[in-house]
Order: C-alpha cells, then structure tokens, then sequence
C-alpha cells in the first residue's frame, strides 16, 4: 500500500489555530496518513505519531497536500514551503478575510473527510519572478504569489520611479511606490493601493502605482507575457522591496526591478466549484439585495432575498462560508 503524507501548517499563535490542528492531524492519523509538522509549530502542538521536519523549502517533499491553518498570511508562508516540491495546499480561514482558502474552521470535518477520499480538485496559481540589479548586474532573485511591492524606505521623501513595459518607458511619478500582482493578489494590496479586481482564471500581469504623486498614474493590467520594470532615480532615497509582505530586499538609488510571469505556478486544492463572483461575495459581505437574476437562476434569486431579509433582520450580512448561494447567515 502506498505511504500517504500530508503537511499540517498551523497559525500557533492561536489557541483555536492549535485545537483546529489537533483535530486534523486526529482525523488524517486515524485513517493510515502519516502527517508532518514544522519543528517550529510541534512543540506547542504536542501531537505523538507525527512526523517533524525542518521550516526548509523541501519541508513538503513527497507530500501528497498541505493543510494550512489561519489566515492569508499563514498560506503565504505555507506557500514558500511548497512551492518547489510542486504540492498543492488546501487552507482552512482562521482569521478574518481568508481569500485565497477553501473552507472555514467549521468544515475541518468535511476537509479532512475530504483528503481521506482524495476528493478534491487541484488547480494552479500564476506567480511572479523578480530580479532586482544595480548598475545591469543581478544583485538579487525573489518570487510572489500574491505581489512584488517596491516602496519607499522613510516617510519623509517620495521615492521616485520610472516604470517600464516590454522594454519601453511609460511614466515617471514621486509616490509611495508601485505594486505589481498577479490575479489572485488583485484582492490583496493591489487592491488596497486603487487596483482592479481580476478573477483568477485570468491571465494577466497587474501594475498598480501607490500614491503617486501624477496625472497618469492608473492601475494598468496588461499581458501575461508582458516583462514590467520599474527604475529608481539616481537622486532619490533607497526603495525596498517585498515579496508577498514576507521576503524584502533593499533597493538602492539606481536600481531596476524586473517583474515577469513566474516559472513556478502555486497549487491550490479546492473542495467547491462556487463561482469567483460568489467568494467576492462571501468575503466582503457585499449587499445583494434586490437582484432578481435571469430566467434560469429564479431559485438562486430566492435564496439571495432570503439572505438579504436575514441579513436585514440581524443588521448584518448572510453569506455562505464556501462562497457559494448566499443562505442563512454563519456563527
């Protein structure tokens, strides 16, 4: 019989993370799958008959999936160990927004139901490659699921750029910065920043200027196979750079950024096929009320007004935790 693993990747930070956890590993351990955890989590997760290994990019090696615990942060971190052993990751929210998991604690039953059965689909995530230089040699490499920020370093100064699209200028403005992302990041700080929501399945590199100080500083949403670069001028303070708010690198006067598609796509696991318009639904608690829907979808239109009366009824939103038809509103 074939060895099964699974990688458990846990927000430890909270009690209710470490008690969602147990009850994971519990599940998977009772069905025959041998579970791995980060030396950094096992500790205060003190579970017997689990596997430990090292936070190293190889933690998830011969892994068939990873479950990670928390919030979007947490599966940004779980990313970095997964990414190059190719294995998807399922998330299950513990915090507040959770864009990019596939179900709420509430659902650790069916989860882990769910991978006992491999009965979930996999699908992959566009990412960007980053290479910064200083005077045209590579001075540093990093990669983003979510996006690739250059920003100023002090609050005193702008930070002034000239950015660039397929080897050619485009604009110069004093900002903030410039936030390049993909469509799955298009609900993170591109978003925060004035920056269009993309669905997932699209294609497309995102360029999303942060306060700038310009005319002509639009979000700009161009092709995947589009090369985006930005230059920081000669007279102005050192920039930085982050990588999906986790990885940094400091940019000197004169550096140039280079943002492209990335070589490695991120593997999400996905237990619904709830439309993306419905997640945007679910996780911003967007109003609903009043739409009547086309011939075909009278049934959904009824489930939508009966939320909306549920909702109004407890001054809040009703939306459902899988991103599906909205219907009675969640605890």
């Amino acid at each position: 019989m074939t060895r099964r693993t699974v990688l458990v990747l846990t927000h430890t930070g909270r009690p209710a993370a470490l008690r969602s956890a147990r009850l994971v590993v519990d599940g998977l351990v009772a069905a025959g799958i041998v579970v791995r955890v980060l030396e950094s989590e096992a500790e205060e997760l003190t579970l017997p008959g689990v596997e430990v290994v090292s936070a190293e990019p190889d933690a998830a090696k011969g892994c068939e999936l990873a479950i990670v615990l928390g919030g979007d942060g947490t599966l940004l971190r779980g990313a970095e160990l997964v990414r190059d052993a190719r294995v998807p990751m399922l998330g299950v929210n513990l915090g507040r927004v959770g864009f990019l998991a596939e179900a709420e604690r509430e659902d650790l039953g069916e989860v882990v139901e769910r991978v006992v059965r491999f009965d979930y689909e996999v699908e992959e995530r566009m990412t960007l490659d980053v290479v910064v230089r200083t005077n045209g040699d590579v001075v540093h490499t990093n990669w983003a699921l979510n996006e690739a920020a250059i920003e100023k370093a002090s609050r005193e100064r702008m930070l002034e750029l000239v950015t660039e699209v397929d080897g050619r200028p485009l604009s110069r403005w004093g900002g903030d910065g410039v936030v390049y992302a993909t469509p799955t990041g298009s609900t993170a700080y591109a978003f925060s920043a004035g920056g269009p929501v993309v669905w997932p399945e699209v294609e497309a590199l995102l360029m999303v200027p942060i306060s700038a100080h310009a005319l002509f500083a639009k979000p700009l949403v161009v092709s995947p196979r589009s090369v985006l670069a930005v230059e920081v001028q000669p007279e102005t303070p050192k920039g930085v750079l982050w990588c999906d708010g986790r990885r940094t690198a400091d940019l000197p006067p004169g550096a140039r950024v280079e943002v492209r598609r990335g070589a490695v796509p991120i593997r999400l696991a996905r237990l619904h096929e709830a439309p993306f318009t419905n997640r945007l639904v679910a996780k911003f608690a967007l109003p609903v009320r009043g739409w009547r829907g086309g011939p075909h979808d009278a049934h959904d239109a009824q489930d939508v007004r009966d939320a909306a009366d549920a909702a109004e009824a407890s001054d809040g939103s009703a939306v459902s935790r899988h991103g599906g038809v909205p219907g009675p509103k969640n605890p």
